[in-house]
């Protein structure tokens, strides 16, 4: 199934799919290919939008986590959307929860999956090396539960964004701004219908984070899979579509 890449005023998104609006954000090192399985399994019955978050576009000055959560308003605004239901990964989720800080009347419900946004490990305890290609395929494979899935077509796609040494700066930057972005005081206030879904394998975002996330968001489900890492919907596709089908049925009441 190939979907339509948009550009439009500056945005480059997916919208595929009726019925309620779902937006998805993919995290640091992510792209719209990760949300691929998601997107076939709920474009058939909801409103699919993923719009490419510019990491790698955006004024370095603005760049942070903040920044970001302002150009998904803009995207949210150029589309003309009303209570959305935001999903996020890692980073993508750090900025889902800014966005709802920043505008909780638009949000209808919020699913996790590995978020920043309390701890996270993203770059190790080290910066990535453009050139070492080996550093870069272990950095991307603790990702995974399955190192494989750090297939060398992932590794090449990472490594050739990091040959520019301007946007090895930007990784830095955003990796940086996340980790001092620390939304535990802001939790307890979000009270609308969450659902986390974590890898129990996570070594980014451990599934004591999780554990933190569910304890402080008083409206909010955990599910923990086994066998995964930081990306339960690229690693567990189909269990994470029947997680967040039963969600979205309670929430609409289908």
């Amino acid at each position: 199934m190939e979907f339509n890449l948009k550009h439009e005023d500056g945005f480059k998104y997916i919208d595929e799919g009726k019925g309620e609006p779902l937006l998805l954000l993919h995290g640091l090192f992510g792209a719209l290919s990760n949300w691929k399985d998601v997107l076939v399994h709920f474009s058939k019955s909801h409103r699919v939008l993923i719009p490419l978050m510019p990491i790698f576009e955006m004024n370095i000055l603005k760049l942070s986590v903040d920044g970001l959560a302002n150009f998904i308003n803009d995207f949210i605004e150029y589309k003309k959307l009303r209570r959305i239901n935001l999903l996020g990964n890692s980073l993508g989720g750090h900025v889902a929860l800014v966005y709802l800080k920043k505008h909780p009347e638009k949000i209808r419900s919020l699913l996790l999956t590995g978020s920043s946004g309390l701890y996270e490990n993203a770059l190790g305890e080290s910066y990535p090396r453009k050139s070492d290609k080996i550093y870069l395929k272990g950095r991307i494979g603790v990702t995974f539960y399955d190192p494989q899935m750090a297939t060398d077509e992932l590794v090449d796609e990472v490594y050739d964004s990091l040959q520019d040494r301007m946007q090895l700066l930007r990784l830095i930057r955003m990796a940086k701004s996340a980790i001092r972005h620390n939304m535990k005081k802001d939790l307890p206030q979000f009270t609308l219908p969450t659902c986390l879904i974590w890898g129990k394998q996570d070594i980014i975002t451990p599934p004591n984070v999780a554990e933190e996330f569910h304890q402080l968001m008083i409206n909010s489900e955990l599910h923990i899979l086994d066998k995964c890492g930081h990306a339960p919907m690229m690693e567990r596709p189909k269990e994470f579509n029947e997680i967040a089908e039963k969600f979205f049925q309670k929430l609409f009441n289908i």
